[in-house]
């Protein structure tokens, strides 16, 4: 009767999960397109970065497009109030983390790309600080979701330019503890990386604190 009322399926195909799986079951997860970025110096997304900011290492665990199931799983994480796909996501990433050949390095804090105040009142919490929470229980690096703040309430980035999402984003971070993260390596935490404006705004504020910084997100456009 408890499993008709609370059916434990896969959020992704709606299967019954198996003992030892949680809210995806292993066929979806073994199935979405990897991108092995953790382990490749120079890849597309920290080419995407160069000439722009001083990055360690920058990587995405995925590929995404309007058609795959990363697409599906993003929508699920940020629009259907499904956090707990943030941290199924983020332990793999954390298992990334801490394999032998990965780029990143030793690690000293992981940060959350913070959102607004009044988006995650409305939205009920922010998907890359559940993306870290992931990160954190496979790695157990400490989390600052506090230092980084986002004061500005910028207007959605979907319908704009590159140029006009690298205004939009401008100035609208601030870092209010330079002393916490000063000579440490950061690694900045988000969802999705596009034209790369929202992350490179988090770390010129970051940088303030004259630290490292590195980049992981769960997705990056690609087949």
């Amino acid at each position: 009767m408890l499993s008709i009322a609370y059916p434990n399926n896969c959020k992704l195909c709606r299967q019954s999960l198996f003992e030892k799986e949680e809210t995806l079951c292993s066929a979806c997860l073994e199935g979405l397109p990897a991108t092995n970025y953790s382990i490749l110096k120079d890849n597309p997304v920290q080419q995407l970065f160069w000439g722009r900011c001083e990055l360690e290492h920058a990587a995405a665990m995925y590929f995404i497009n309007k058609h795959n199931k990363v697409h599906d799983l993003i929508h699920l994480l940020k629009y259907r109030d499904k956090p707990a796909v943030g941290e199924r996501l983020g332990r793999r990433l954390g298992n990334t983390l801490i394999e032998p050949n990965s780029l990143f390095g030793q690690i000293d804090f992981l940060v959350p790309v913070p959102l607004h105040w009044k988006k995650e009142k409305t939205r009920g919490y922010n998907q890359s600080y559940h993306i870290t929470l992931g990160i954190n229980e496979i790695t157990n690096i400490a989390i600052d979701h506090t230092s980084l703040e986002r004061r500005v309430e910028n207007i959605s980035q979907t319908k704009k330019g590159k140029y006009e999402r690298w205004e939009n984003v401008e100035e609208i971070f601030v870092l209010n503890n330079t002393a916490q993260f000063k000579n440490k390596h950061i690694l900045l935490i988000d969802d999705v990386v596009t034209t790369g404006a929202t992350l490179e705004a988090c770390v010129h504020a970051l940088k303030k604190a004259d630290c490292k910084v590195s980049i992981f997100t769960l997705a990056t456009a690609g087949a």
